[in-house]
């Protein structure tokens, strides 16, 4: 008998400073019986650093939601989409391998990695050289204390705020805050 996701809801709020967007969004996550809670945390975390794209790219009227990520290999962990169903945003989280994300880039208009671990030097520098043509591909390195901390965060249901600023995520569930600074590797 196959094991079933583990869904998990979401209030958060994001106050992206940098961006000037201000919203909430009422969030399910399906947690994958092989997805840890940190991975499924930084998907949420990918989520609000790209929120204020729903206004920015898409004019308020398109969608940012989940992909099926690890149960489908065709689909992203997160997407944003127009009204036209055309896909602008594509976001991996992990360390993804080469051929995927270059096709991904092919089916959006920009596509982000968020890679964390400890493996994930590692990994950038075995697959830095074959992801130097797409254009619209920005790798990030999300801090291994950052990643595991904000895996003690996840609750089945939870209340977060999440503010932006100065390129610094702070993320809180009003007792405990995490901030992460990502570091740009491409």
């Amino acid at each position: 008998m196959a094991l079933k996701s583990t869904i998990f809801k979401a209030a958060l709020a994001v106050a992206d400073i940098d961006h000037g967007y201000y919203a909430d969004h009422a969030l399910t996550l399906a947690r994958h019986p092989s997805e840890t809670d940190e991975r499924m945390m930084i998907r949420l975390v990918a989520l609000a650093l790209n929120a204020h794209k729903l206004q920015d790219v898409c004019n308020g009227d398109g969608t940012l939601a989940f992909g099926a990520g690890l149960s489908n290999v065709d689909e992203p962990d997160v997407w944003l989409r127009d009204f036209t169903g055309e896909t602008k945003l594509w976001i991996e989280v992990g360390q993804p391998e080469d051929k995927p994300i270059i096709k991904a880039c092919g089916k959006a208009d920009e596509v982000i990695v968020y890679c964390f671990n400890h493996a994930a030097e590692i990994w950038w520098r075995g697959i830095e050289n074959k992801l130097t043509r797409p254009q619209n591909l920005q790798v990030y390195r999300v801090p291994t204390e950052a990643s595991q901390a904000l895996a003690a965060l996840a609750q089945r249901s939870m209340q977060l705020q999440a503010t932006i600023q100065e390129n610094t995520l702070t993320l809180g569930d009003g007792v405990n805050s995490i901030d992460v600074e990502l570091l740009r590797w491409k």
